[in-house]
């Protein structure tokens, strides 16, 4: 995993809970916590930070990483409004990560692992989503389309209809859109 995920999840605790609660957080983990932004490092890491940050807020793992995801947009829109100012909706943007965002996050990040995504719509219109990765992260891509829809000043409504945490090929996530500023799951 390239290092920028950790740069940016120690803001997102940082800015959450104070330099204390980050190095508290890694000393639980057990890790020294020296993470360039374009290092690569073990997966487990992020699960360690994960796991230790799950036992002292006493939440599930999924509530983390989903919570990480929604907390790392602002960090990343700031750091990358080439990828968000083109855009003025959540679907817009969403639409976007396999064809510009991700081939730039390898421009930027040379060997960095993206997730695959594919689009279609159901019945009624709504994005379906689907999500494959060796590291079984939809929590964290839950969380980033959650910080998106806060970005653009939209609510949105996930649904998880396939799971590879529950044994399916891949994730798929139902996302309605809508325009009233709050954000719900």
């Amino acid at each position: 995993m390239k290092g920028i995920i950790f740069n940016v999840v120690e803001e997102v605790v940082v800015d959450r809970y104070g330099d204390d609660a980050w190095d508290s957080l890694l000393d639980a983990a057990e890790l020294d916590g020296s993470y360039t932004s374009l290092g690569s490092y073990p997966d487990e890491d992020l699960f360690r930070l994960v796991a230790s940050a799950s036992q002292i807020l006493e939440v599930p793992a999924d509530e983390v990483v989903r919570s990480l995801g929604e907390g790392a947009i602002p960090v990343l829109a700031e750091r990358y409004p080439q990828f968000f100012d083109p855009h003025d909706s959540t679907l817009g943007f969403v639409l976007t990560l396999n064809d510009i965002i991700h081939p730039e996050v390898r421009k930027l990040y040379p060997g960095a692992d993206a997730p695959d995504f594919d689009f279609s719509y159901d019945d009624d219109g709504h994005l379906l989503l689907g999500y494959a990765s060796a590291r079984k992260l939809c929590a964290l891509a839950e969380g980033f389309i959650l910080g998106s829809a806060q970005h653009f000043g939209e609510s949105a409504t996930l649904t998880q209809l396939e799971c590879m945490l529950r044994g399916d090929d891949k994730c798929v996530i139902r996302c309605v859109f809508g325009s009233n500023g709050g954000v719900g799951t």
